[in-house]
């Protein structure tokens, strides 16, 4: 189809004042390059150093004047259905999602709206053109999807005019210049003096180096040339300059990792900074002044979860946090502006995923939502532990792997326990259903559920230091136990354990010996005489124990005597597990097991829920979740043990914030976890702060 000719022509030529504008521009750019470089080498250095204060504790989360990590969360509901490379446009309350690739690989007309609590607008409308790998905007009350494939790289250029909340009209219009697909387009400027730059792209055959303008949507102007051709970049405005950020390029090399910025009142672009690594795929988000970037692809194929932070500032490239979803060629747009924008990742795809950039869905076509936002929380960016929920070190009891894990904020495996130089006990190392430090770091206790047995572990040498039990040879007879859950190490040195097939909680001490017992064996709830299936038993601040029984759902206090303070029933709760104290009278349990699908609840000693977190499908279902904690800046912990899976939820917006594993695949590998059922947190100076009390 032939070009339509623009509404508004085009000078001849630059102005000499203009040519000399330029000039300046590009000396400009090309120092800012040099200092960009610089900072870059600066930073690593500081961000080595950093990562030596994090393995004590680090300096504590964001300070005044320091760039902000990101908050990143998967959103408790999801897309109808997966779909990726598909257009992205803010509308009011929510986005409107067009075209993409589904599942199956197939280009697709499906216009959607959704608001951001994840319902669904009806509308009947579809694109004229089912096209993916498209460029989008919207000015004014119009949306413009820009050419795609179809499969083939096509130059359509399709308008959507929305006249109420569930009709919209379609057209196609003028085309673009030539066809276009694997490019991004941005908006500079009002709500209704909107100027929309397409940048990057394909035509099937060469990489487009032209930076395209429109005012109308659908008439073009070259504004000016990128150095670096690329498809598939990173796009983002602010302050009047527009930041294309890595992207594919021909080659061996695959990606480049330059950040080009792009002035189009001169025409002039350049180079100005490198991100860490070359990655396309990618997207970008402005968050405040700060432009930040997410995901992608890197040349060797693997999915990313990596957040850098770019400042137009300074062109400072920090490192800002993790995705708890590796993903790439999502659909991309920011709600709101300034301090309260929020960006979301909708959709995309996983080709591959390794070890710290492992997390969430391991590969395929998405229909996760994910949301970004400055961490209130974490760390700020630049360090390693940047947006991490918690500081210091995290223990997590790899049940179905038979093994103990440390890992840093960042994800890093810090030691692995057995290892050649700290063999497991005799009898072997197995089921090991829970794990908590003790004595401010220096040891860890452990309770092998199948194995029948306990064990104290010197941190980090891994030395055995106590074992009560005989492997594989339950009993209730002193010196034998029967499958020990929740083992607690508490000050002095005696040793509380729920001994759920013994139907008892029990506190031994140091010499092995049985000092008091909770329970008579018999398998029933009777208050002050039997317990029906203990498998939690916290230690509270006043000296008292939580226990939850399984098989009737009750929650009590007792006192190490055996004295009932209270007790609680829930129907509505199948299986009550690991319950913890938050505050006065409110405490925090899962729901092992309704139903197939687990939960988690805060409730008060009276029976009154008073939050939970209950997606039924989805990334952000849980299953079989064995124990929930909350850590000391609110959010919640928890293993969820049959997605092989650790992740962080913030209870105001339901978000999983942090992940490690991949969801519902099990693995040794590094990023990889095998029914993780238990976990423990350690900060600088021993604290441990979710059980102060026996730590």
């Amino acid at each position: 189809m032939p070009t339509a000719p623009p509404r508004h022509r085009a000078s001849s030529g630059p102005s000499q004042r203009a040519r000399a504008l330029a000039a300046r521009r590009r000396l400009y750019l090309r120092r800012r390059l040099v200092a960009g470089l610089v900072a870059v080498l600066v930073l690593t250095t500081l961000a080595w150093t950093a990562d030596v204060l994090a393995s004590s504790g680090g300096a504590g989360p964001s300070t005044a004047g320091a760039i902000a990590s990101i908050e990143a969360g998967v959103e408790p509901w999801q897309l109808p259905a997966a779909v990726s490379r598909e257009v992205v446009v803010p509308t009011a309350g929510g986005f409107t999602m067009l075209g993409g690739l589904d599942a199956a690989g197939a280009s697709v007309s499906t216009i959607s709206s959704f608001t951001t609590a994840g319902t669904l607008g009806a509308s009947s409308s579809q694109l004229p053109v089912a096209v993916h790998d498209a460029a989008g905007v919207r000015l004014g009350t119009e949306t413009f999807v820009y050419g795609g494939g179809s499969p083939n790289t096509v130059a359509t250029v399709q308008r959507l005019v929305s006249s109420s909340p569930s009709v919209a009209h379609t057209a196609v219009v003028s085309p673009l210049p030539e066809p276009r697909s694997d490019s991004a387009a941005v908006t500079i400027g009002t709500t209704h003096g909107a100027t929309a730059y397409i940048v990057g792209g394909y035509t099937g055959s060469s990489y487009l180096p032209d930076v395209l303008a429109t005012t109308t949507g659908d008439s073009f102007r070259k504004v000016a040339s990128l150095p670096v051709p690329v498809r598939y970049p990173a796009l983002a405005a602010a302050r009047g300059v527009i930041y294309v950020l890595g992207g594919e390029v021909p080659g061996a090399s695959k990606a480049t990792a330059d950040i080009q910025a792009v002035d189009p009142a001169t025409g002039s672009a350049g180079v100005v900074a490198k991100l860490p690594q070359p990655l396309y795929g990618a997207s970008a988000f402005v968050l405040g002044s700060i432009v930040y970037v997410a995901g992608g692809e890197s040349p060797t194929g693997t999915t990313l979860t990596t957040i850098y932070a770019f400042d137009p500032a300074t062109h400072q490239v920090l490192f800002a946090g993790l995705l708890p979803q590796a993903v790439a060629f999502a659909g991309a747009t920011t709600l709101g502006t300034g301090a309260r924008a929020v960006g979301y990742l909708v959709g995309g795809e996983v080709a591959s995923q390794s070890g710290t950039d492992a997390a969430g869905v391991a590969s395929g076509t998405l229909r996760t939502v994910l949301a970004l936002r400055p961490s209130p929380y974490g760390a700020p960016a630049g360090r390693p532990d940047a947006g991490s929920p918690y500081q210091g070190r995290l223990l997590i009891a790899d049940r179905g792997n038979d093994r103990l894990l440390v890992l840093t904020p960042s994800r890093q495996i810090a030691w692995v326990y057995p290892n050649p130089h700290a063999p497991a006990p005799l009898g072997g190392f197995y089921f090991p259903d829970d794990a908590f430090f003790f004595n401010r770091g220096k040891g860890i206790i452990s309770n092998q559920e199948d194995n029948d047995t306990i064990v104290e572990i010197a941190y980090p040498s891994g030395k055995i230091l106590w074992v009560y039990g005989h492997p594989k040879h339950p009993g209730s007879a002193p010196g034998y136990v029967n499958q020990p859950d929740d083992a607690y190490y508490l000050r002095g040195g005696n040793v509380s354990v729920a001994a759920a097939s013994n139907n008892a909680v029990l506190l031994i001490s140091p010499s092995g010996k049985v000092l008091s017992r909770i329970g008579n064996g018999v398998d029933a709830h009777v208050p002050g005489t039997s317990l029906a299936y203990p498998n939690g038993d916290t230690p509270l601040a006043n000296g008292n124990v939580l226990v939850s029984e399984t098989n009737g759902s009750w929650i009590d206090e007792y006192t190490p005597q055996g004295h009932m303070v209270w007790s609680v029933h829930f129907p509505s709760i199948a299986y009550p597990s690991d319950p913890q104290q938050l505050g006065p009278n409110l405490y925090l349990m899962t729901d092992y097991n309704p139903g197939g699908e687990g939960r988690i609840v805060e409730f008060t000693r009276q029976g009154a829920i008073a939050w939970r977190y209950d997606p039924l499908a989805g990334d952000a279902a849980l299953k079989m979740p064995s124990l929930a904690e909350r850590l000391p800046n609110g959010l919640i912990m928890v293993n969820d043990d049959y997605r092989h899976r650790v992740v962080v939820i913030d209870p105001a917006t339901h978000w999983i914030v942090w992940q490690y594993g991949l969801t519902d695949v099990s693995g040794t590998a590094p990023g990889r976890l095998s029914i993780p059922d238990g976990f423990d947190l350690l900060e600088r100076g021993g604290i441990t702060p979710t059980h102060p009390s026996t730590g």
